[in-house]
């Protein structure tokens, strides 16, 4: 068979395997789990849990229990369609509607910060942009824990097996927009934007007339640099989430059972090993007045909740800060001040034209018959603006070395092919309410490689409370400098040659503010969160005195415990992080069925 057909029928292939959920028994009730006992027991079906599930259940030798807060995946319109995304947020069945403490540089607002509570965790509710990273991202990771497996060329194979191109919803030749060759034979389908808009080629045609912004035909080739086309977790026209491509394909497995509908409320410390405290006992339960159930491990308990909810557990659990434990009532098993420290985020905001074009998705949203023609289009052929993620463009760009920015700070980016922030590009006024009249162009500026550090601390000792969150947004003055710089230079995109005809005037405070002074004023009021969370249970040297795991995911000073998510990320990645999760999950697949071989 011809290479090329043969890449199409395996692509195929793993379409229809993204497309139809295996039928299996997944249980709401812990009564009727087969076992008390498992080999591994995961906290959470989310981006790293399914790897996990599926990686450690593929050579039958090891039972495995996944425990999941939320519901399933199946069927939720929102999370189906491409385009709907953001129709998850800020609230939804299929969230953790987490707010942010007021953010003092913010003008004390409160943030949503919306994480998924689903199969499939935030890999089901996010944007879907998948973007590695530099290879810098990743030296910088080996360098910061002292273990070279960590380095992009050690963790290039696990990358490379995490996903596929897939055929865009409109089956278009991605040549000229992607490098075809960067690409693995893992199972979740990545392609490139089903629909073109009108927008594309008067971004595109940018970067070829003004040397600030440079054309990059692929932001996941170790040079994160430059303007692209998006590429996105989507299959046959519609979303593959680690609970498409990872867990569905193992739910017929003897030996990996799911249990949803219970939420983690703690971890129980079993006794000593070697002189560490044990914790291989999980405890949960369906709601805070129902009953509590247990389960064991008899090898390992993976913490696969997230940045936020691995902190949470973690301290719930009497591991963390003794001192701030205590104050919530909470007797220190394990004094471990670094959990849910180290918080970063990606602080975004809108910047806003009006347009002369009638083609914006703008009528879509705002008008129910448009809104309904164009889903009804996606139900029935898997095609249209719907197979599209929110945007179909975007760019990592840098600040200037001789800014005088750099007089003041140190680089906090991974090195000269990472990006300071980032162009998200929409052909509509994005984020919701859409004005009632117009169309828009949206170019989201958020700044990827922040200097502010937040936390996450206990409200209080109920698990069912919802914890401190503090990303601390803008309070390191670099952050608000370079998000000056990025709206200032989105400002300089949407004024050169290509643009003419097309672009109006700026539109809304952000847009409308003049001086640096007023710019930065209506950006406080403005920016939110990305939801790129990571770090607060970072990776460190194994002997170091900070961090909260080591090299191989073991949380420090603990028997039986391991994180695999992205509060173990040693620093934030200057790009959208699901696919560094991915990766960093099949890396801890392989090193736990090392130490237990």
């Amino acid at each position: 068979m011809p290479a090329h057909i043969r890449k199409t029928v395996v692509a195929s292939l793993c379409l229809a395997l993204c497309a139809d959920l295996a039928q299996a028994a997944v249980y709401t009730d812990a009564k009727h789990l087969p076992s008390a006992s498992y080999d591994f027991v995961i906290v959470g079906a989310g981006t790293a849990g399914n790897v996990l599930a599926s990686r450690l259940t593929e050579e039958g030798k090891y039972s495995v229990l996944v425990i999941e807060a939320g519901v399933t995946n199946e069927g939720v319109r929102n999370v189906e369609v491409p385009f709907l995304a953001p129709q998850n947020l800020p609230n939804s069945s299929v969230t953790w509607n987490y707010t942010t403490v007021p953010q003092t540089f913010l003008n004390d607002r409160y943030i949503g910060y919306t994480r998924g509570r689903l199969l499939g965790g935030s890999s089901s509710i996010n944007f879907l942009g998948w973007t590695r990273g530099s290879n810098e991202e990743y030296d910088r990771w080996a360098n910061l824990t002292g273990d070279e497996g960590w380095a992009w060329n050690n963790l290039a194979p696990y990358y490379f097996k995490t996903s596929h191109l897939a055929p865009s919803a409109d089956h278009h030749d991605p040549e000229g927009q992607a490098n075809l060759t960067n690409f693995g034979n893992g199972p979740l389908a990545v392609s490139l934007p089903g629909f073109p808009t009108e927008l594309d080629p008067l971004v595109i045609n940018t970067t070829h007339t003004n040397p600030e912004f440079p054309f990059a035909l692929d932001v996941n080739a170790g040079d994160s640099i430059g303007i692209g086309y998006i590429q996105s977790t989507i299959g046959n026209g519609a979303r593959c989430s680690s609970a498409i491509g990872y867990l569905s394909p193992a739910l017929g497995r003897q030996n990996l059972d799911v249990l949803i509908h219970n939420t983690v409320t703690r971890l129980i410390s079993t006794g000593p090993d070697q002189g560490k405290p044990t914790f291989k006992t999980v405890e949960f339960s369906t709601g805070p007045t129902a009953t509590r159930h247990t389960v064991s491990a008899k090898r390992e308990v993976i913490l696969s909740a997230g940045s936020v909810g691995t902190p949470q557990i973690l301290m719930l659990s009497g591991i963390g800060s003794k001192t701030s434990l205590s104050k919530v009532g909470i007797k220190s098993t394990v004094d471990l001040p670094d959990v849910g420290q180290n918080l970063h985020d990606h602080p975004i905001l809108s910047n806003y034209w009006t347009v002369t074009s009638n083609e914006t998705y703008d009528d879509i949203i705002r008008n129910a018959t448009n809104f309904n023609r164009t889903l009804a289009q996606w139900q029935q052929t898997r095609t249209g603006l719907f197979t599209n993620s929110p945007l179909n463009t975007l760019g990592f760009l840098r600040i200037p070395g001789n800014d005088s920015i750099w007089k003041n700070f140190t680089d906090p980016s991974a090195g000269p092919e990472s990006g300071h922030f980032e162009f998200l590009f929409g052909n509509g006024y994005n984020p919701a309410p859409v004005p009632a009249t117009g169309n828009y162009l949206t170019i989201g500026t958020a700044i990827v490689s922040p200097h502010s550090v937040g936390q996450i601390t206990l409200a209080s000792n109920d698990p069912f409370a919802f914890p401190l969150i503090d990303p601390a947004f803008f309070s390191s003055p670099f952050d608000q400098l370079a998000m000056l710089y990025a709206i200032k230079a989105a400002r300089r995109f949407a004024e050169t040659a290509p643009w003419d005809g097309f672009v109006i005037e700026r539109f809304g405070p952000v847009g409308t503010a003049e001086t640096d002074e007023e710019i930065m004023a209506a950006a406080r009021g403005a920016a939110r969160s990305i939801y790129h969370p990571t770090s607060t249970a970072r990776m460190s040297p194994l002997n170091a005195t900070w961090g909260v795991t080591d090299p191989q995911l073991r949380v420090k000073h603990v028997s039986g415990l391991r994180i695999v998510d992205a509060s173990t990320f040693p620093s934030i990645p200057a790009v959208h992080p699901q696919a560094a999760v991915y990766t960093l999950a099949e890396r801890a697949a392989d090193l736990i069925k090392a130490a237990w071989a």
